[in-house]
């Protein structure tokens, strides 16, 4: 990955990432503080912050459904494209 295209990626991460934690407060009912912490330390985390798994494509509700999956289940049900 070329300068240009990490500081995209980052910026991109930057802007997905509250907007994951918006959505995980408004359709699960969590506080902001503990939906950051949730995500942070999920495994949907750690494959978002990989670019080559192109989770960032997801729409932020998506990626909160996918974490409730995770976290309700265990499982990770990542759509085809990602």
């Amino acid at each position: 990955m070329t300068q240009q295209e990490q500081r995209q990626f980052t910026a991109t991460m930057q802007m997905i990432v509250p907007q994951v934690i918006d959505r995980m407060v408004k359709e699960y009912g969590m506080e902001a503080g503990d939906a950051m912490k949730e995500l942070y330390i999920s495994q949907l985390y750690a494959d978002l912050e990989r670019e080559s798994s192109k989770l960032w494509h997801l729409s932020p509700l998506a990626l909160a459904e996918l974490w409730h999956s995770e976290k309700t289940t265990g499982h990770i049900p990542y759509p085809e494209e990602a």
